[in-house]
């Protein structure tokens, strides 16, 4: 059995170079990292609570820590720890990788500039003293913060939250007196102003409906100006078709009135076979 540990980075803002940021923020995350004390006796596996033992810290043989180089003007000019404006405007960046014992652990170059051997030479150097400063920084921060630990002190990210603040959730413990709670209680409720005694009664309308306090009238159903002349429209349009339909009905019925004792001749077309209806086949109105 082994101990499985991944490392996950989160970027909530930036302002340019993030590569050398997430190196030096995996690498204090991995060197502040404890883990379970075990013990392995046979086939029992013991993990120990940090109660029971204290926790091991990973073996870190080494720091590799990233810087990154900006170029502009076809490796004219070169800059360290760009920013995000540097960025837009850069022809290449070449990124190195390298520990406090001078040793390359990657190199990563990209954009359309062409790099010389005496520039990445001279990146290497530069390189190599900025390390040497990151490391000791990473190694006093961690220190301290053991120091801190042991001494029950602030430590991490509480050392940054201040007291009395609205935006900390934290304040000072302070004593509170819980005596005579009762007696004060009564003393405030006797101060304060009796409630209101008027409640409106329920009016029931009819079995199986109620109606709690005195409303107005709802007038969710009330029609708007512009919807009560589109109903009047729609309206009007419906008794005109109405009106169209009757006298239609009316003319069709003396019509059949006036023929009645002839038979009618019901045709298609001059091509098609010609059905004669006797007067009592007729149907009683006809459109």
């Amino acid at each position: 059995q082994v101990w499985q540990i991944r490392l996950d980075m989160h970027l909530l803002n930036h302002d340019g170079n993030i590569t050398d940021a997430a190196s030096i923020a995996g690498i204090v995350a991995l060197c502040h990292f404890r883990r379970p004390d075990v013990s392995v006796q046979g086939e029992e596996v013991t993990v120990y609570t940090p109660e029971e033992r204290d926790p091991v810290p990973l073996s870190i043989h080494h720091m590799p820590i990233c810087v990154s180089f900006a170029f502009f003007h076809q490796g004219t000019y070169l800059l360290v720890d760009p920013t995000e404006r540097e960025e837009r405007v850069m022809d290449g960046l070449l990124v190195i990788a390298m520990n406090k014992h001078h040793e390359i652990c990657a190199i990563q170059s990209s954009g359309v500039v062409m790099l010389l051997q005496d520039q990445i030479l001279r990146c290497s150097k530069i390189t190599a003293v900025k390390v040497a400063e990151i490391t000791e920084l990473i190694q006093k921060a961690l220190e301290n913060d053991q120091k801190a630990r042991k001494e029950g002190g602030k430590f991490g990210f509480a050392e940054s939250i201040p007291n009395q603040r609205i935006t900390a959730f934290k304040m000072e413990s302070a004593a509170v007196d819980t005596n005579d709670v009762e007696e004060q209680a009564g003393e405030i409720i006797a101060k304060a102003d009796p409630p209101s005694e008027v409640f409106a009664n329920p009016v029931v309308h009819t079995p199986g409906t109620a109606q709690i306090g005195e409303g107005v009238e709802s007038s969710w159903g009330d029609l708007e100006e512009s919807e009560k002349e589109e109903a009047a429209e729609e309206e009007g349009e419906s008794e005109a078709a109405a009106f169209e339909c009757e006298k239609v009905e009316t003319e069709g019925t003396s019509t059949l009135r006036e023929t009645k004792n002839e038979p009618i001749v019901l045709s298609d077309s001059e091509e098609e076979e010609v059905v004669i209806l006797e007067p009592q086949e007729l149907p009683r109105k006809t459109r």
